[in-house]
């Protein structure tokens, strides 16, 4: 079920009405919550809720064992399997047919000829999301940062929880599973920075993301007919896509949990405002980028060794995000590029100097910020051709025919329209860059006054019924 469709519309106001006017006590509404999920993610094939209802049943269980289990090495034989069995699923739907291609590939170098057949697996929508949920739980219960669960009402709620389920925030249990033990009462300030938070998810999906959409498809797919200037176009077309799409489906999911009294952490702040790749990923899909940071960059040392192990565990860092993306070598050609981003800032320990937002309390960039915003955002457009690309040779080629001399040629496809509504949501969401979501706290500006105020937010439902592109599935439903 997409959130942009007439399916969702209908859905949510249900579960609203029926969540704080029927199902009053806890346990009845995380019980409310558990259907809804369930029934929002067999919408789309109801055959993989299976897949999540085991992967609940085993964390759920894994985790009542560490409770019991005091002797070390048992419980972290249960740790153990928790991780093989989660990493085991996302391993066989999403990388088998990879691995077996290579692994053929790799013995026809040396002339040995394999024969295997590859599986016509169909991957489950948001398997990479729930299950490095679930993985957070249990990992962080065996390392007692948590209290196992014994509630299994409220685990399964925690971790097919509807609005984040398919595409993220990817949520640690230490934050999402408690708030479902507490009593939830309806909190109207909330529950409509919530619907304005929809709102701007919405314009972001329907009106940037998949206009956007149209013709960075249009140029990729067509990209041996265009000039380099008209490639670079659709390369900032793509960046503009996936930011709208991703961050869109964030925001959304973030607003439809205050509607539901819950928070969940932030996943975007401004991104594309970064001074250097560095500040970047504290603000690109910060949900992953932390779990990777303490699940795996932390345990593996990270900088706190020598040279090469700041180097060994940049890279390692960067190949793994990019190869949790999907299982194509252009996106671990992605991580990679980025951790080359990254490692002179690392190296130099100018990695942590851009902490807070860009032009803090100013209307203006200065000439120095301007330039780094500048050069960071290019550097980010030209990695997303690795991310957007079929094949690598693709990409190669496309970037190749960006910075050849017909990169000075007028773009042969220029959509006047698409990029004023560009430049309109850059605007918005510049002015807004230090607050959480680019329509928090707009009463609070005495600037702006309630006529405006409304007329703003009727002009935004105005342009996604009128400028709103062709319907696009999520970009990350496909990892």
């Amino acid at each position: 079920m997409l959130f942009n469709s007439l399916d969702f519309a209908i859905f949510l106001p249900l579960v609203f009405i029926l969540y704080w006017f029927v199902f009053k006590k806890t346990g009845l509404q995380n019980l409310l919550i558990f259907a809804a999920s369930y029934f929002f993610y067999g919408w789309w094939d109801w055959r993989f809720l299976s897949l999540i209802l085991f992967s609940t049943i085993i964390d759920f269980s894994i985790g009542i064992a560490l409770r019991k289990e005091e002797k070390k090495k048992r419980r972290l034989l249960f740790l153990w399997l928790s991780i093989i069995v989660n990493l085991g699923f996302l391993g066989f739907f999403k990388y088998y047919n990879f691995f077996l291609d290579n692994f053929i590939s790799a013995f026809s170098i040396f002339g040995m000829e394999l024969s295997a057949s590859s599986l016509n697996i169909v991957l489950p929508v948001g398997i990479s999301f729930y299950t490095f949920q679930t993985l957070s739980y249990t990992i962080d219960v065996y390392k007692g940062k948590l209290e196992p669960c014994t509630d299994f009402i409220a685990f399964g709620a925690f971790v097919s929880f509807f609005p984040q389920l398919v595409a993220g925030p990817i949520e640690r249990a230490t934050n999402l599973l408690p708030q479902f033990y507490k009593k939830r009462s309806f909190n109207y300030s909330l529950a409509v920075d919530g619907l304005r938070q929809i709102l701007w998810g919405l314009f972001k999906k329907v009106v940037i993301a998949d206009n956007c959409a149209e013709y960075a498809n249009l140029i990729f797919n067509n990209a041996d007919n265009y000039s380099g200037s008209t490639l670079l176009l659709g390369a900032f077309f793509f960046t503009f896509q996936i930011y709208g799409d991703f961050s869109g489906y964030s925001d959304i999911a973030i607003g439809t949990s205050r509607l539901f009294g819950f928070n969940l952490m932030r996943n975007f702040s401004f991104p594309y405002f970064s001074r250097d790749i560095a500040e970047f990923w504290r603000r690109w899909h910060i949900s992953l980028s932390t779990w990777f940071r303490d699940y795996l960059y932390i345990p593996l040392g990270g900088s706190k060794g020598g040279t090469p192990m700041k180097i060994r565990n940049t890279f390692i860092i960067f190949l793994v995000s990019g190869f949790w993306h999907g299982a194509n070598w252009t996106f671990i050609a992605w991580g990679a590029l980025n951790a080359l981003y990254f490692l002179p800032l690392l190296l130099s320990g100018k990695n942590r100097q851009n902490l807070g937002m860009v032009a803090e309390g100013k209307i203006f960039p200065n000439p120095r910020e301007i330039f780094h915003m500048s050069s960071t955002f290019l550097l980010t457009v030209l990695a997303w051709v690795f991310f957007r690309a079929s094949s690598i040779d693709k990409a190669l080629t496309y970037l190749k025919e960006i910075f050849s001399t017909s990169l000075f040629t007028v773009p042969e496809e220029f959509p006047m329209v698409i990029i004023s509504l560009i430049l309109l949501f850059v605007v918005v969401e510049w002015l807004q860059r230090e607050q959480q979501h680019a329509l928090e706290n707009l009463e609070r500006n005495h600037l702006i006054k309630k006529p405006l105020r409304w007329g703003f937010y009727i002009g935004i439902i105005l342009i996604i019924f009128t400028f709103g592109g062709s319907q696009q599935e999520f970009i990350y439903f496909q990892f």
